[in-house]
């Protein structure tokens, strides 16, 4: 099985590579063409359930909600478990949280 990795382009409002795939199974929109990015950070975490821009905004805003967190980085792996790095610092339980409250799941 392959991996999809989906490049969200979230600065700019048309998907890098591209135009726009079928439905996500969120029902938030459409997933974006697939693309490639493996990038390092401190600390990262493992989710569940996204599947799209949508969902990727809603950890992101979670996550950036939280005191200490300084940059939220995702890589959206359609079908699977995306990588979620984040730098800063943030209380396991906390970060666990609001994973939870944006509706997806933390892969311990």
């Amino acid at each position: 099985m392959t991996e999809q990795r989906i490049d969200l382009g979230l600065t700019s409002t048309s998907p890098a590579g591209g135009g726009w795939g079928a439905a996500c199974a969120c029902g938030h929109g459409t997933a974006a063409s697939p693309a490639s990015s493996e990038n390092s950070a401190a600390g990262v975490l493992r989710v569940e359930g996204m599947t799209c821009e949508h969902c990727v905004r809603a950890v992101t805003e979670e996550l950036n909600a939280l005191e200490g967190v300084q940059v939220v980085d995702i890589d959206l792996r359609v079908g699977g478990t995306s990588l979620v790095r984040i730098a800063g610092g943030a209380d396991d339980d906390a970060l666990a949280a609001a994973i939870d409250e944006a509706g997806y799941t933390l892969v311990r």
